[in-house]
């Protein structure tokens, strides 16, 4: 009698998924937004998890040498996990070619892969970004937002300004209130650098951006 309970049981036990026990570990996903990047473009993917564990993802980002960055957690809330970049690509820090995103959750392993190569496209530098919020919060002249401009994108002059700028003369450009419109569309997204570039040198060639005519006189 004994020995049919038990076996009874152990049955039920069966049924119920309980018996046998394994433990399966979870796995881990990459899914990119593409796989080719430009300059000015900014890195996006997404971790796929089958199950959240409470860990966090570390992630690793290499190039083709295997020179990488630091171990960066990621924490993991949900099963799709998006993962956008906060800087753009630029020219002075990636070097074109490919590289290799690897990631690490809770034993499971996986690497995606992309590519960085130049478009020609235009792009103003991440430090810029700031410059231009201070001058649309009304912390910094007309002038030294214009001086950013140029001095940032020297080497790529992709601004036509056609005025020295100097210790004096940058007190005495003038931009027009509602050109801070272009301003906040750029930092918020609704327009890119290529197009930020062109309103502001369209801009100049119309003289809505000017030295004062007072110092035009004196140049």
């Amino acid at each position: 009698m004994k020995i049919s309970t038990v076996i009874i049981f152990t049955a039920l036990v069966a049924n119920l998924g309980i018996i046998p026990f394994s433990y399966a570990e979870p796995s881990v996903e990459i899914i990119m937004e593409k796989t080719t990047y430009s300059y000015c473009e900014k890195l996006f993917y997404t971790i796929k998890v089958s199950e959240v564990t409470g860990n966090p993802a570390i992630i690793h980002i290499r190039d083709e040498t295997g020179k990488g960055s630091s171990a960066i957690p990621i924490p993991i809330t949900d099963l799709e996990n998006p993962i956008p970049s906060r800087v753009a690509f630029e020219k002075e820090i990636f070097p074109l070619g490919k590289y290799f995103i690897d990631v690490n959750y809770s034993g499971a392993q996986t690497t995606a892969e992309f590519t960085l190569i130049d478009a020609d496209k235009v792009c103003i530098p991440e430090v810029v970004k700031p410059i231009m919020a201070n001058w649309l919060s009304g912390n910094i002249s007309d002038g030294f937002l214009i001086d950013a401009f140029q001095k940032f994108t020297e080497e790529e002059n992709i601004f036509k300004i056609p005025f020295d700028i100097n210790e004096t003369s940058v007190y005495d450009i003038t931009i027009p209130e509602w050109v801070k419109n272009v301003g906040y569309w750029w930092l918020e997204g609704a327009i890119n650098d290529d197009e930020l570039v062109n309103a502001i040198n369209n801009l100049i060639e119309r003289n809505i951006i000017s030295l004062s005519q007072d110092k035009k006189d004196e140049i």
